[in-house]
């Protein structure tokens, strides 16, 4: 597995990352994990080279925090563990963000709850250090605490050797950089896809021109640019994939349009010997500015086909063309 440094933290990061969303379960992702099959995935993970794991107290409630750490039992030394902070569901703290299963989730990024939060981290990953500790969403209106506040209270818990590194998540420009003035942050995590490329118009140049690690999400679109996402798939009620707002793409009329793109790409998977999911994940980690790239996985079947992606070297001139074959997708119809 190929490694990059992660930012100026000192510490080298798979290429490719575990992303840990889909093992925390609930309803925005249909059928819940198998938290036996997810601690296995994990650790093949590690076998593999993949050291970079990458959850949410938010991503079910604390539970893909807690596999992670059963899974890290005995082997957390070889796990770059990040985690983040700034979701909070357990009084009215904060600002209403979004309902998760039928519960209210609030954004903060208050000291005192950043301060009950890395315990409950650390408590559930079962270790005495996180090593890159992010900061989930930007706090927002009503109780928008100011960022210096935040990064103090964090730097705090990285001299006290409860954190490794800082980063952050889902910034603006200029909040990444009040945010890389008030702490020193390592890293920026962000929505990037061949399908989604908002962060090539600002994000991935600054965090380039500043030496930040990025790590990307949703690069293969909740699996619609695996092409495993047939015209014949319902959705559960609930799911991430019936939002409009959220992905577009997955509505019938895009994701034909999606899957006859993807099937044109067959010379390719045919010329490097993979899957479509490599082919993809190759592309996005070959993109300027992009140092990591996070794919989920509900097993280790799913993980060892992302995992090759690493490896995967395309030709210049296939990236280009991978480029304008995007591009002339144009921007995905919405429900009227």
């Amino acid at each position: 597995m190929n490694t990059k440094p992660l930012g100026p933290s000192g510490l080298n990061a798979s290429v490719i990352g575990l992303g840990a969303w889909v093992l925390g379960g609930g309803t925005v992702w249909g059928p819940n994990p198998d938290d036996s099959e997810s601690i296995r995935t994990i650790q093949e993970a590690l076998d593999l080279g993949v050291n970079l794991i990458d959850t949410a107290p938010a991503y079910g409630w604390g539970r893909s925090e807690t596999v992670v750490g059963q899974a890290l039992k005995g082997r957390r030394d070889k796990a770059i563990v990040a985690t983040k902070c700034g979701l909070w569901w357990e009084d009215d703290r904060g600002s209403f963000f979004a309902h998760f299963d039928g519960r209210p989730m609030n954004r903060s990024l208050r000291p005192d709850t950043l301060q009950l939060e890395i315990e409950q981290s650390l408590r559930r990953l079962g270790t005495d250090r996180i090593d890159l500790y992010q900061t989930h969403w930007p706090s927002a209106p009503p109780e928008a605490t100011p960022i210096a506040d935040t990064m103090a209270t964090l730097v705090k818990l990285r001299d006290q050797g409860k954190v490794r590194a800082l980063g952050v998540c889902n910034v603006s420009p200029d909040e990444l950089l009040e945010n890389l003035r008030c702490g020193g942050i390592v890293s920026d995590q962000f929505r990037y896809s061949m399908l989604c490329r908002g962060a090539e118009k600002d994000i991935l140049p600054l965090c380039a021109e500043k030496g930040l690690a990025t790590l990307t999400y949703m690069s293969l679109e909740q699996g619609l640019l695996t092409g495993k996402v047939g015209m014949d798939r319902v959705f559960n009620p609930g799911e991430f994939r019936t939002n409009d707002a959220w992905n577009p793409w997955f509505l019938p009329v895009n994701r034909r349009r999606i899957l006859d793109q993807l099937a044109a790409w067959q010379d390719l998977t045919d010329k490097y010997a993979c899957t479509l999911a490599q082919l993809v994940l190759a592309w996005t980690a070959a993109q300027p500015g992009v140092t990591h790239v996070l794919a989920g996985a509900r097993n280790a079947t799913q993980l060892r086909e992302n995992v090759r992606a690493a490896s995967l070297n395309l030709e210049p001139a296939d990236l280009a063309r991978m480029r304008r074959d995007v591009e002339a997708l144009g921007e995905p119809a919405h429900q009227s």
